[in-house]
């Protein structure tokens, strides 16, 4: 067989992204922080280009829709687009003292974890350094959950303790760090996590029936019937059911009551107003660094050099195609959330129940873009409403049919949720199965999957949580 290597040469045509487009796309999808960090590193490297703080004056109105350019596009001229980002500072403008430009950020607290929680109740105790050896060390084995998972033994051979005495040293330290709050802490398993918060129930006869539940019949619990219960107690129905109660209103995890911070600080990225009975949305002067390239350095190589550095001309070059892809960003950030706001003002008007169901490809249509330029853009950008700051994409969502004809987006659907949750029967709950019964009564044909989904989305506890056992009504009057 006679083999042979050929070349070949025939032409196609394919899609070419430019290194100015994929610059654009990229600060498109950037977060409002990661696009203020970009400019900053790339005005440090290039000295054509300047980026000058965010005017505290108003809300930047100027990017409309004559000026919202294709993304495609790459003849844009980049110092004319951005004209309307570099207005000049404001006269009188002044320094500010240590005091008055100190952050602010660094006043918030830092966020109090478990293990520092734990560590800092030992710290007042009065122990030897090896009892709060051994109890520190208890602690840092702790998972998130607040259990110890692994034996005594391990935690002694970590600290190169072995032995009887060294064993009875681990459990006396045990017992230390269990007596600390949050109640359950430091368990090795779920029934002595629930038997440590036993503790705090004040009826001994319910706080001892409890404790044979959840050491011998901790799998009957988990049926729910409190019939078979009773007979396997030996007690009346009544009793077992007391002590259940009291074995719900105890939490299996208690290392979650000081896990870290959740919390998010973001800079919207538009603002919705509603002026004049119109809602209108405009872009945020701190989301929107303004840039610009310095005019005088411009036109003072071009004047002299522009032959004899390639480098510099490059740089200049870059800075322009970043002026023209700035304003090309925020020009397509407002006319998206424009968009948006123009099909959710009934959202605005009357919350969450009002939502209506948006796709991409309908917004794209809209400002003239692909469907993926849409997507990038409402990717971690915020926009600041009357009803709090949401998320650009929380306002798409496929629509759940009516009976009745039309449909609902899921936000609306979870606000529903909320509000039947609002007025149901405290000793009496409404499951997941009986807001899917009473949705289906107002037209909404919903899975009883669906309704815990969206139930968990909201920290909504299930009905066997949020019951409220008999007397207490009475006792909190």
């Amino acid at each position: 067989m006679n083999t042979s290597i050929a070349l070949h040469a025939r032409q196609v045509q394919a899609p070419v992204f430019s290194r100015r487009l994929q610059q654009a796309v990229r600060l498109l999808q950037m977060s409002s922080q990661e696009y203020a960090q970009a400019l900053r590193e790339a005005a440090e490297l290039n000295p054509f280009l300047e980026v000058e703080a965010a005017s505290q004056d108003g809300i930047v109105e100027a990017a409309t829709a004559d000026a919202l350019p294709a993304l495609a596009d790459n003849d844009i001229d980049g110092a004319a687009a951005f004209d309307h980002l570099t207005a000049a500072p404001a006269a009188g403008e002044r320094h500010l003292s240590h005091d008055e430009s100190f952050d602010l950020m660094q006043r918030v607290p830092l966020p109090d974890s478990l293990h520092a929680h734990l560590h800092a109740q030992l710290g007042v105790l009065r122990l030897s350094a090896r009892e709060a050896a051994f109890a520190h060390a208890l602690i840092d084995a702790l998972d998130e959950d607040g259990y110890l998972r692994i034996s005594l033994d391990e935690v002694g051979a970590a600290l190169g303790e072995c032995g009887a005495e060294a064993e009875d040293e681990l459990r006396t330290a045990l017992r230390r760090v269990q007596a600390l709050d949050p109640a359950g802490v430091a368990a090795r398993d779920l029934a002595e996590c629930l038997c440590l918060q036993l503790d705090a129930v004040a009826d001994e006869g319910t706080r001892a029936l409890a404790r044979r539940i959840v050491t011998a019949h901790i799998d009957l619990l988990a049926t729910r019937d409190s019939g078979r219960l009773a007979r396997a107690l030996g007690v009346a129905r009544r009793e077992a059911q007391a002590a259940v109660d009291a074995i719900r209103r105890l939490d299996p995890r208690p290392g979650w009551q000081r896990g870290e911070s959740t919390a998010r600080f973001v800079v919207p990225d538009v603002t919705v107003r509603k002026v004049a009975g119109a809602w209108r949305a405009a872009l945020t002067p701190e989301a929107v660094p303004r840039v610009k390239v310095h005019a005088d350095y411009a036109r003072l190589f071009e004047k002299h050099g522009t032959n004899r550095s390639p480098a510099m001309k490059e740089c200049l070059e870059q800075a322009r195609w970043l002026a023209g892809n700035v304003s090309q960003r925020a020009a397509t950030i407002l006319g998206v959330a424009r968009a948006i706001v123009a099909r959710q003002k009934l959202f605005l008007e009357h919350g969450p129940l009002a939502m209506k169901p948006l796709g991409l490809r309908e917004i794209a249509d809209e400002v003239g873009v692909h469907p993926s330029t849409v997507s990038r853009t409402v990717h971690n950008k915020y926009i600041a409403t009357p009803s709090g700051v949401f998320e650009l994409q929380h306002f798409f969502s496929r629509g759940l049919a009516h009976a009745a004809g039309g449909a609902s987006a899921p936000v609306a659907l979870q606000g529903l949720i909320r509000e039947l949750i609002a007025v149901e029967k405290p000793l009496a709950p409404l499951s997941d199965a009986a807001l899917a019964r009473q949705l289906a009564q107002q037209g909404f044909r919903i899975a009883r999957r669906t309704v815990t989904k969206y139930r968990q989305s909201m920290n909504i506890d299930p009905f066997e949580r949020r019951r409220m056992p008999p007397g207490s009504l009475g006792a909190s009057a």
